[in-house]
């Protein structure tokens, strides 16, 4: 059996390795030829935690596995981040483990990736303000991957929180793009592409904060009753997201679903728009939604990038098992 430690996923699998990887997944689950297992998620009952399994099996790239790990909201007062995880590997010919992949860094990277394709895919071609909605851990990832996909000219975020935007305001510093902290309204107004990156359970982006023509990446954590932007949007969105079992369970999808706002059948898969079976965005005033709800083929797709580098550069770990 292979271990690939956490210590090395960083100098082992990139962003654009990631948007590879989970572009690849999106293509294979709407053309049939990947499946996710259903997901468990559940509150423990300790340290406010949830915890949870997410697998499946791609055909195609032989990824056959399961993540296992959850949230728990008070790591980073240990300096830990809040996401826990670990990725097992499975050969799909023998049903032995084949590999244990840690799981932390590849959750950002892949979530990040997600987003990444959406954008690339349905945002207008000509966007140039990015907002984003929440600066925890995985927002520099966001914003990092989101970066690579239009030739944006401004980036403007919020967060209850607004001393935590520095680490948003660094990465804008370095990359000499101009930055601001504005309120949810001025956001809505100003931007072209807004990612949500928030745990929360009540709607931030309102109905009345959305311009025509503005792409929405519905980003932060998925479970039941969780809820970032109004369920009202909806209602004049093109929908899209990786898997529709999910979004319109733990999903952004699942109160506009539950208020009858839209119809299962109104929520497209994004892997249609990568295979070129839906047009994606049809007009620069149409506004689309893309609910990530973070997939399981995700990550066996990112943690068998990541073992076939560890084996290549020699740095994964082999044990009797």
């Amino acid at each position: 059996m292979i271990i690939v430690p956490e210590r090395e996923i960083a100098g082992l699998l990139g962003p654009a390795d990631a948007y590879k990887a989970v572009e690849a997944v999106f293509g294979a689950m709407a053309a049939g030829r990947a499946v996710n297992f259903p997901v468990i998620r559940e509150a423990i009952g300790h340290a406010d935690a949830l915890y949870g399994f997410k697998s499946g099996f791609d055909r195609d790239g032989l990824a056959l596995g399961l993540k296992s790990g959850g949230y728990w909201p008070g790591n980073a007062a240990k300096g830990l981040t809040n996401h826990q995880s670990s990725v097992f590997l499975f050969d799909a010919d023998t049903g032995q483990c084949r590999a244990i992949v840690g799981g932390n860094l590849l959750t950002a990277l892949r979530t990040a990736a997600a987003s990444a394709v959406s954008i690339n895919y349905l945002a207008r071609k000509d966007a140039k303000v990015l907002g984003i909605v929440g600066a925890g851990h995985q927002s520099v990832f966001q914003l990092r991957a989101a970066l690579a996909q239009r030739a944006f000219e401004r980036i403007v975020a919020w967060n209850r929180d607004p001393a935590k935007l520095a680490r948003l305001a660094d990465v804008a510093g370095e990359l000499k793009i101009p930055f601001q902290a504005v309120s949810l309204p001025e956001l809505g107004a100003m931007a072209d592409v807004i990612i949500t990156i928030v745990s929360a359970h009540v709607p931030l982006v309102l109905d009345n904060h959305i311009r025509p023509g503005t792409h929405i990446a519905c980003m932060g954590t998925d479970t039941k009753g969780k809820q970032e932007i109004d369920a009202a949007i909806f209602g004049h969105a093109t929908v899209f997201t990786d898997e529709i079992a999910q979004s319109i369970s733990i999903g952004e999808a699942q109160h506009a679903i539950a208020a009858g706002i839209i119809k299962q059948a109104d929520i497209h898969q994004l892997g249609a728009v990568i295979n070129g079976k839906h047009p994606g965005r049809t007009s620069d005033s149409e506004i689309t939604i893309f609910d990530g709800t973070g997939v399981g083929l995700q990550d066996l797709a990112v943690a068998s990038s990541v073992v076939d580098l560890a084996l290549a550069r020699g740095v994964a770990t082999k044990v009797d098992f």
